[in-house]
Formats: C-alpha cells, sequence, structure tokens
C-alpha cells in the first residue's frame, strides 16, 4: 500500500509539475512575445549550457516536427530549422540570428548522436589478425611508440615492452575492439612524444614527492616503509584500452556533452573523441604519479577516484577539458 502510495505522489507531482511548466511557457511566452527556444539562445551565451537547454526544450516539446528535430540527419538540419520557424510563426527576416543559433545547436545535438554510432561501430569491430589494415595499425603503434627498437617478429614477447599482457596483442582488444587500438595509435602518431615519456614512465616509475606537512604525519616506522617502497608502474597498453572504456562510457552516458559543446562549433568528430582520450591519459597518468599505489592491485580503485574526478568537473556546464598539448592544437573554438 505505501509502495502504491509513493507511485501515484510521484505520478500526482510529475503531471503537476508538466502543467506548471507548460503554463509557465505560456505565460512567458505571452509576456516577452518570445517562444522558448528565442528566449534560450538570447538569454544563455553559446556553448555547451545553451545547446544542452535548447536539447532539453526540444526533446520536451509536445510538437513532433520539434521531438524529432535532434535525431535529423545533418544533411536536413536546414529545412528543419525553417519548418521550426514557420511553426512558431518567427520571421527569419526580423530575427535572422535565431536560425544560426538553432543550427549551430543542431549540429552538436546531432553530431554528439552521430559520434556515439561511429564510435560504438569501432568498438564492435573485433581485432582480425587476418585484416592487413589491423595489422599495418598494430604495426605502426610499435613503430611510434619504440622507433629506435625493431619489431622482431609479429609474435613476440616484444609486446609487453609497450604494455600488452602477452606475444599477441590482438587478445587484448577484445573489450573495445578496434576502439581500442584507434585511440592508441592516434596518441602514438599525434603526440609522440607525450605518449613515448608516459611510456617511460610507466615502465620506470618514480614516487611522487612528499611534503614536509605529509612526513610530519607519518611515524618512524611507516616513513621508513615509505621511504623504502619502489613506485608502481602499469601495463600502458592494458591501461590505454582501459582509458578508452572510460572515454567510451562518458560519451554514451552524456557526460562529455559538456565538454564537446563547448570545444566543437558544429559536430563533435571522431577526432575529438581522440582527442578526449589523449588528454584522459595524460591526466591519468599524473594521477595515477599523486595517488603513488602500493600494488597494481590497487589500480580499480584509482581508475574509479579518476573517474569520479572527470564526471565532477564535466558537471560545470563551462567546462571544456582543453588538453593543451601537440593532438589538441587547432580544436578548441569558444
Amino acid at each position: 500500500m505505501k509502495h502504491f502510495l509513493r507511485m501515484l505522489i510521484q505520478l500526482c507531482l510529475y503531471f503537476y509539475c508538466k502543467f506548471l511548466w507548460c503554463g509557465l511557457k505560456f505565460v512567458m511566452r505571452k509576456l516577452t512575445g518570445r517562444c522558448e527556444l528565442q528566449r534560450i539562445c538570447l538569454n544563455t551565451k553559446p556553448g555547451a549550457l545553451r545547446t544542452m537547454k535548447i536539447e532539453t526544450s526540444l526533446r520536451n516539446s509536445k510538437s513532433k516536427l520539434l521531438q524529432t528535430a535532434v535525431s535529423v540527419h545533418p544533411d536536413a538540419i536546414e529545412k528543419t530549422i525553417e519548418d521550426i520557424m514557420e511553426l512558431k510563426k518567427i520571421n527569419p527576416d526580423i530575427n535572422p540570428q535565431l536560425g544560426i543559433s538553432l543550427q549551430a545547436c543542431l549540429l552538436q545535438i546531432v553530431g554528439y548522436r552521430n559520434l556515439i554510432a561511429d564510435v560504438e561501430k569501432l568498438r564492435r569491430e573485433p581485432y582480425d589478425s587476418d585484416n592487413p589494415q589491423h595489422e599495418e595499425m598494430l604495426l605502426k603503434l610499435w613503430k611510434f611508440l619504440k622507433p629506435n627498437t625493431p619489431l622482431e617478429s609479429r609474435i613476440t614477447k616484444q609486446w609487453c615492452e609497450i604494455g600488452f599482457q602477452g606475444d599477441d596483442p590482438k587478445t587484448d582488444f577484445r573489450g573495445m575492439g578496434l576502439l581500442g587500438l584507434y585511440n592508441l595509435q592516434y596518441f602514438a602518431e599525434k603526440d609522440a612524444t607525450a605518449a613515448q615519456q608516459v611510456l617511460s614512465d610507466s615502465l620506470h616509475p618514480k614516487c611522487r614527492d612528499i611534503t614536509k606537512e605529509e612526513i610530519s604525519k607519518f611515524s618512524k616506522a611507516e616513513w621508513e616503509k615509505k621511504r623504502m617502497d619502489k613506485a608502481i608502474g602499469y601495463s600502458f597498453a592494458i591501461v590505454g584500452i582501459n582509458i578508452t572504456d572510460l572515454a567510451y562510457n562518458l560519451l554514451v552516458s552524456g557526460a562529455l556533452k559538456t565538454h564537446f559543446y563547448n570545444i566543437a562549433p558544429e559536430a563533435p568528430t571522431l577526432s575529438h573523441f581522440q582527442q578526449t582520450f589523449c588528454y584522459l591519459m595524460h591526466e591519468f597518468h599524473k594521477f595515477w604519479i599523486e595517488e603513488d599505489p602500493m600494488d597494481i592491485m590497487e589500480f580499480n580503485r584509482v581508475r574509479e577516484k579518476f573517474r569520479k574526478r572527470i564526471v565532477k568537473q564535466l558537471q560545470n556546464p563551462d567546462m571544456a577539458l582543453c588538453p593543451h598539448f601537440a593532438a589538441s592544437e587547432g580544436l578548441i573554438n569558444m
């Protein structure tokens, strides 16, 4: 009975809020002479906040035209905006900026949806050692990360030197498919110096510097143990595939909308996603050193703490992860 009453109250509150919001929109329309889309574009600066407000408004609209606007083909966006202007009785000659603003927002909204589809397609495609393109990408990954060390053969323990688990990397791509390889190769090629440094640090880790304040909190026994402890490294390639999984889930959950809507002036692309992966690899590497884990078994704890930090940052509508390194040059466009 209590469960039924709770459900009934929630249902009543939903309809109350829905009708209240519809009434408020009607009143605002009468008072300002502008529809909700006009008010958003007029009162909210370009970027994630405006685009997300437009997206919410379109999805919650009673009009089928507005509801479906968020999922049209990119080529149909211009015609969709014309139809919206006609439906809302807005003269494009008097309000030319509205059409431009709506177009920018819809390009981002539709582009984000299409980016998820592109990323999902790569994730679902398994690595195929009989596919020459797949093999070429894998060999390029080695070449970019170890330019001065020739690979002795395709099947070799040398792969462990860049963080794979065995003598054939194809088995490590099962979770993320080709997406993991695409991201690793992108990082190694576009930001070669940093990628090689991160690889080197993962193989030869250094303890972070301990402040005087931290030292004062240690007992003599704890300090002696800390002094003797070795820093823990990690498997570069395996962590790269794991961070690919993190980036993928941030994308699918919608958490990355804030970042992409702030940096991509139009539709976010696969390159933007790969830029984000590069940034996350940089940040996770620094975070790992800061956390100074006791052993590799703490990886999941550190990763989850890192994930929560990134998610919290992305909750800020003005947030752009803004990776300032070689691979990101030319992408930021606020």
